[in-house]
């Protein structure tokens, strides 16, 4: 893996020519990187202390509209600028991209000079501060999941999204032979992202046609977004160089697999595993316990954060791997939670309801602050779920549509009172407005459906 790049470095870069571009990029609503690519010298010159992006950045939806009705910006107050403040610890050569550097932002108000409370990483910072008001430290890993089609993205666009053809032909679950035909993709994907300080641990087969996994090693939250973010872009950027296409849709064709990002966590004080208690039982502490209850007492709640879109419920279905229920288990993948680990150093919790769709750094700041209400108040934790918990009528249900999400993650006093009430409200907005788009919107099964004999 490539050693962090200082700004000693790329000045080094610059002057001997092996770097002449910078990417300032900031982290919108959706997980994507937006910003502006500098020429070098300019970038060494003053951009490195600031430059400036429009606020609607932070009020757009998936398609760039300018959605009206958030608090923050409108185009009654003019859609005025807000600051990016590169933070230098995150620079980093982008192999993938000839003589390019990139550099990840804080937005910054540009009239209180304030961080900007509802930009994701700002809402993730803010959770990493209460945990470090604890003496707190939260580990985590976000595994990602995506579909390889062996065409490129224009011509599927040209073609309206058909169900297209995927870069192989059946389940590929931990398949050799199988991913070895997407292999030239997925080793440039492994080498690029290592080359870029991003550890990978490994590619994989995903148990449908056409998907792949891309797993990195865990690392305090705040890095762990910060990979995620730059990973999906990368994965973007690298097969779009390979003239193929993915997509990190939660679940793109009703007849494959769902795509997800389990969301792996743990809580450390002074470098130690505060999760492991070696006598407790499964080695779980009562820290953990009482960390587990939270994720599952806000577990409603938090689902917005995990599942962003409409298309996101789609991929909760009963025998896909994909959770239906709110309950923990141990190793038991049928359930929402499940701890691994057991007995080890390295138990955690895994959050398996986020899609690929997810933005990190809100789904990341939605579980902690789940998890540390738990921890605060000392929560018991309900027995372990065993079994198959799709077939459980007893258990709680995930919610089961963006409309069901909206309204628990509304109604959370322990949400609004870790995360604020603007910031709560600004990402329920968004998500009404997905709703209402999705609710006017005439789509091609209607038309297949209902054209001849409606």
């Amino acid at each position: 893996m490539a050693a962090p790049m200082t700004l000693e470095d790329l000045r080094a870069a610059v002057a001997d020519g092996t770097i002449d571009t910078v990417l300032a990029v900031q982290v919108d609503m959706q997980g994507r990187l937006m910003g502006k690519r500098f020429h070098a010298p300019f970038f060494l010159d003053g951009a490195l202390e600031e430059t400036h992006s429009c606020n609607y950045l932070l009020a757009t939806d998936m398609e760039m509209h300018t959605v009206e009705g958030y608090a923050s910006t409108s185009w009654a107050s003019g859609y005025g600028d807000y600051t990016m403040v590169p933070d230098l610890d995150t620079l980093r050569r982008v192999p993938w991209l000839p003589a390019t550097a990139l550099v990840l932002c804080d937005v910054i108000d540009h009239a209180t000079h304030a961080p900007v409370p509802h930009s994701p990483r700002a809402v993730l910072k803010r959770q990493v501060e209460r945990l470090a008001e604890r003496g707190l430290t939260a580990m985590c890993a976000t595994e990602l999941e995506f579909f390889v089609f062996d065409r490129d993205f224009r011509s599927l666009a040209a073609d309206g999204y058909p169900t297209g053809r995927l870069a192989s032909d059946y389940n590929e679950d931990y398949h050799i032979f199988q991913t070895t035909k997407t292999e030239p993709l997925m080793r440039a994907i492994r080498n690029g992202l290592s080359g870029a300080g991003i550890p990978v641990e490994n590619t994989k087969g995903e148990a449908s046609a056409g998907q792949a996994e891309v797993n990195v090693r865990y690392a305090d939250a705040l890095t762990m977004a910060d990979r995620h973010a730059i990973l999906k872009n990368g994965v973007k950027e690298m097969a779009h160089g390979a003239g193929t296409a993915v997509t990190f849709m939660a679940k793109w064709h009703d007849g494959s697999a769902g795509s997800s990002s389990h969301v792996h966590q743990s809580l450390w004080r002074d470098g130690t595993p505060l999760f492991h208690d070696p006598d407790a039982e499964h080695g779980m502490s009562t820290a953990m316990r009482s960390y587990v209850a939270g994720l599952l007492e806000h577990a409603e709640a938090t689902t917005l954060f995990l599942a962003p879109n409409v298309n996101s419920y789609k991929r909760f279905a009963a025998g896909t791997f994909a959770p239906t229920k709110i309950c923990w288990s141990m190793d038991n993948r049928t359930a929402g939670y499940r701890v691994v680990g057991e007995g080890t150093k390295a138990v955690r919790v895994e959050c398996r309801v986020g899609g690929s769709d997810l933005n990190p750094y809100l789904a990341l700041a939605a579980q902690i602050a789940a998890g540390l209400d738990g921890l605060d108040r000392d929560l018991d934790l309900e027995p372990a779920f065993t079994g198959d918990a799709y077939g459980d009528g007893a258990a709680r249900e995930i919610p089961g549509t963006l409309r069901d999400a909206v309204a628990a993650a509304d109604a959370s006093t322990a949400l609004r009172a870790a995360m604020g009430d603007a910031v709560v409200d600004h990402y329920l907005h968004a998500a009404r407005w997905e709703q209402r788009v999705s609710d006017t919107r005439v789509t091609d099964v209607e038309r297949r459906r209902l054209f001849e004999g409606g």
